[in-house]
């Protein structure tokens, strides 16, 4: 699903790329939450304030992400694709 109708400045970003990548450049205001990492959050990713945006470095492992947390029961979740274009797209 497409997140172009999204406001990011509403949104919870969440980067899944590993923390070297994410503290080299990310999303004002995202959080990182590495890939690996994700299946363990399930519920936390279920209380976190909505809609959620994942990014990445080209959108594969956040389209990983979304897809495994809307088959557990997140809703309103959105793949963002690259880190750099969520960016943009938010200032």
């Amino acid at each position: 699903m497409s997140y172009e109708n999204v406001n990011l400045n509403e949104a919870t970003i969440i980067d899944v790329r590993e923390p070297s990548e994410f503290s080299a450049g990310c999303v004002e205001g995202s959080r990182n939450i590495p890939l690996g990492q994700v299946p363990n959050m399930i519920e936390e990713f279920k209380a976190m304030k909505k809609p959620l945006v994942l990014c990445c470095l080209s959108g594969g492992r956040s389209g990983q992400a979304v897809q495994f947390l809307e088959a557990n029961g997140v809703k309103d979740i959105y793949n963002g694709g690259g880190w750099n274009m969520v960016a943009m797209r938010k200032n």
